[in-house]
């Protein structure tokens, strides 16, 4: 008698193909049996942040904690490393051990994430993983549109009732939005900040700029010490300064519309948002709620933690000059104009200094999360003007205000 095969431990199920949008990530609504759901969970549609914070967290931003006014509601924050890391992880592997604590605790049926392509390594393929042990194949970063939710049907219909599931802000928005109507017993949602998302293709592009062998890099990671780290096969590590980065040798499409108006660079309604912005070398954890808490805890004595560097003053001024310098650049590229390039004998001079005297550790993370902001009103202003009033929350309108970007007339609900 023929024994059955093991179930595998990672499953990619077909997807139907995506209905086209208008400012669309494909986060995989569309590719459900319920398609019309976009209209609600869309976060590029009319995302209602307070109300959401205080259903999944208990409470909205509170003003009293003037952080929580740039990275959401949170319990605590700290920046944090494996004591071991994992082999082929991004930065120690906090995330992938996550996953695999909550598999071998069984916490969880399943976890939904991305695996690499077998035809890219860089492409996101959505996958169902059910045992700790295929956690090992989802390791590290993709680059592209990653329907991540049309697996909630497959993962129903296999049964799965305790589920994980590994999203960026676009994503995590769309599944907190139909939550209710999931019917899981339970959910965890394990978060990472989104740093704008491109298609696989472009981020080819990308790469062929930073290297005459760019199919031989295995890694790329953006540092919170002003670098872009790379790893090749070879076994050899290259960091490029963000200043020497040829980001103006990208055509102006590269980025989609929608990836330069996001207004929750840092995943607020995830349980727990892991990072590198805040982590000063490791790993940043907002812990945003009881069940992220939770999440810390499956680690033990895995992890070390302390608080969070941070080199800002009170009044800002720390990162007032680099966000005016991002505005006055995104300003001349919405308008079509070619971007202010710094002399070329002067960026090694510059990319020596920033890691020295710029924002460092929270102060870095805040500086990213207004140039962000300030992106996203220069852009949806430029070429979406009709839906700033339902796209843009309080909370972007509050950190613009301190360079100049104010409500016009109807952009403001």
């Amino acid at each position: 008698m023929s024994q059955s095969s093991p179930t595998p431990a990672v499953t990619a199920p077909p997807l139907a193909p995506a209905v086209p949008r208008n400012l669309c990530t494909d986060c995989g609504v569309s590719r459900t049996a319920t398609p019309q759901d976009c209209g609600t969970a869309c976060q590029f549609i009319k995302p209602d942040y307070p109300a959401m914070e205080a259903r999944v967290h208990g409470r909205s931003r509170d003003p009293l904690r003037p952080d929580e006014r740039f990275f959401g509601p949170y319990k605590a924050m700290v920046r944090a490393s494996l004591k071991a890391p994992i082999t082929g992880a991004q930065w120690t592997g906090i995330t992938s051990r996550i996953g695999e604590k909550l598999l071998e605790t069984g916490a969880v049926d399943a976890v939904l994430t991305m695996a690499p392509d077998p035809a890219d390594k860089w492409k996101p393929m959505p996958v169902i993983v059910t045992r700790a042990e295929g956690m090992a194949q989802v390791r590290g970063m993709r680059m592209g549109y990653a329907p991540l939710l049309a697996l909630l049907e497959p993962a129903r219909a296999a049964g799965h009732k305790r589920v994980a599931i590994i999203g960026i802000p676009c994503q995590v928005h769309a599944l907190r939005a139909l939550e209710a109507k999931l019917g899981f017993e339970r959910l965890y949602v394990i978060g990472t900040p989104c740093s704008d998302n491109t298609t696989t293709e472009n981020f080819h592009e990308f790469l062929a700029l930073l290297s005459d062998q760019p199919e031989t890099i295995t890694y790329l990671e953006f540092r919170a010490d002003y670098h872009v780290e790379l790893r090749f096969s070879d076994g050899r590590i290259k960091a490029i300064p963000f200043l020497m980065l040829p980001l103006s040798d990208l055509r102006p499409d590269f980025f989609p519309l929608t990836c330069r108006t996001c207004v929750d660079y840092t995943n607020t309604l995830a349980d727990i948002t892991v990072g590198y912005m805040g982590g000063t070398g490791e790993q940043w954890l907002i812990i945003r709620n009881d069940r992220g808490q939770e999440l810390v805890d499956l680690l033990g004595d895995e992890l070390q933690a302390a608080l969070p560097a941070d080199n800002g003053k009170p009044d800002g001024s720390k990162r007032a000059g680099a966000v005016k310098g991002f505005l006055a650049n995104t300003q001349r590229a919405a308008g079509g104009l070619p971007l202010r390039r710094m002399p070329q004998w002067l960026r090694p001079i510059i990319g020596w200094l920033m890691p020295r005297i710029g924002p460092k550790g929270l102060e870095f993370a805040r500086t990213r999360v207004e140039m962000k902001a300030v992106e996203s009103i220069i852009h949806l202003r430029r070429e979406e003007p009709a839906r700033m009033k339902a796209m843009v929350p309080d909370h972007v309108w509050a950190l613009v205000a301190a360079y100049g970007l104010t409500p016009q007339d109807g952009e403001k609900r």
